[in-house]
């Protein structure tokens, strides 16, 4: 991986090159043949006391001794009108992840009692030859393994919560690397043909190249889950709209014309504003009444922001081209993806490295959040068609130009993905924009339209 000088350097080059050519899609030439993926992944640790759980608990109190808003899988099954007559039956959804997690199995068993959710039909851990890496922890490195770790339990743990029907499957690459996480999709892809793949991790455009081995082999990947009939799903990214640099950029694998890239939002009001609630006049015992309202994700007080720009390496999809846009560009979707305001995760994979004795909730937001659960959007309408709808891309775009538009999404108009510290962002507006793609989903009736599209 580029160290932090050589990082700058391409950044300037990069920028440099922009505003001499404009932004239409580089030609790189680079020598260097490999990247390493990082979790789009954002969390605070509530607290070191081992999860307990009764007929008191409520999220909204217990997360507002942290000073923060944090909600359970119900609340965003509300807030986002999943329908109680699907659940996944029959479908597939393969969640990729670096490293895995050592204590993912009885995380998911606790968070199913916690929150009253069955055990999947079958959760299946795929792992390299020779077997899962054993892996080391630095809690200071939120990008590294103890981060991935956390990344794996909400991936996981969310899919399985809203598509609670469906088959999980964790594929583990042995690391982070380009070639890592290429090699575990490979090997993935053809087992399960007409799944669902989530992808919570990505790489800024200007740190790699389109003549780059490893994107080269991302493509074929791609390429081979289209022809396969398979739905897949990438997080776009929690640096705004530039990835940290003075120019925009999307994220990759995000930005690949055959993903389906989803970006952020949070509560509006902030930060409890995505769930309407129903309250006593004590408020200890709130529950879910439906949605509230959202806007761009763009939280200054934990340095992220909702990722969200043109491509500098794809141009524009035949899907996007209506748009009049001159590149392919991100998000196409959103999802919550607040950390005041996020979900309960449960973990156990390093309890010396918090000073717990027993499973912990952290609460998590990035738009790592949404993948797993757009994923899991997607076994629900599979369920429904009674076999895979495979690329959703043309439908959803063309679902965004009908007049089914307003009863699928909730279109995001408020807010932009400018991160505190850089030049540049985009604002939210009606319909298609760079800072929200489409919006978020109203699920019950987003779902019968991918089925039977407008």
């Amino acid at each position: 991986m580029f160290d932090t000088d050589m990082r700058r350097i391409i950044a300037l080059l990069v920028s440099l090159i922009i505003l001499i050519f404009g932004s239409a899609p580089i030609a790189f030439a680079n020598t260097n043949t490999d990247f390493n993926y990082v979790p789009f992944i954002q969390y605070q640790l509530l607290s070191t006391k081992t999860v307990t759980f009764g007929p008191s608990f409520n999220p909204l109190t217990f997360c507002a001794g942290a000073g923060l808003v944090c909600y359970t899988p119900q609340f965003i099954r509300s807030a986002y009108n999943f329908p109680s007559t699907l659940n996944g039956a029959g479908q597939t959804i393969v969640i990729v992840d670096a490293y895995g997690s050592p204590t993912i199995g009885k995380d998911l068993a606790l968070f199913d009692e916690v929150f009253g959710i069955p055990p999947p039909p079958s959760f299946t851990i795929i792992c390299p030859p020779g077997g899962c890496p054993s892996i080391t922890f630095n809690p200071r490195n939120p990008h590294g393994v103890f981060g991935w770790t956390l990344e794996t339990s909400l991936d996981v743990e969310y899919a399985h919560a809203m598509a609670p029907g469906a088959n999980i499957v964790l594929d583990v690459a042995s690391s982070s690397s380009g070639n890592a996480i290429n090699v575990a999709e490979a090997r993935v892809i053809p087992m399960f043909p007409g799944a669902i793949m989530s992808q919570s991790f990505g790489i800024p455009e200007y740190l790699i190249h389109n003549n780059n081995v490893q994107l080269l082999q991302a493509e074929k990947n791609y390429e081979e889950a289209y022809n396969l009939g398979w739905t897949v799903f990438a997080s776009a990214g929690d640096s705004g709209a530039t990835n940290g640099i003075s120019i925009p950029n999307a994220n990759f694998p995000a930005s690949d014309p055959f993903v389906t890239s989803v970006g952020g939002t949070m509560g509006n009001p902030y930060p409890q504003g995505l769930a309407a609630l129903s309250c006593p006049s004590t408020g200890s015992s709130c529950t879910p009444s439906g949605y509230g309202g959202e806007q761009v994700w763009n939280e200054p007080a934990f340095d992220a922001a909702g990722g969200g720009a043109p491509s500098l390496i794809f141009s524009t999809p035949s899907y996007q081209q209506p748009l009049g846009l001159h590149n392919r560009a991100t998000p196409d979707v959103s999802y919550n993806a607040a950390v005041n305001g996020g979900v309960l995760v449960v973990w156990s994979a390093c309890l010396a490295c918090i000073g717990a004795t027993g499973p912990v909730f952290f609460i998590v937001g990035g738009t790592s959040a949404g993948s797993p659960q757009w994923a899991a959007i997607a076994a629900l309408a599979d369920q429904e068609a009674g076999h895979p709808l495979g690329f959703l891309n043309p439908t959803i775009y063309e679902i965004g130009q009908s007049s089914h538009y307003a009863s699928d999404f909730h279109d995001i108009t408020v807010g932009n993905n400018m991160l505190v510290g850089t030049p540049v962002g985009f604002q939210a507006k009606t319909g298609w924009d760079d800072a929200s793609g489409w919006g978020t989903p109203n699920v019950a009736n987003l779902v019968q339209d991918l089925v039977s599209p407008p």
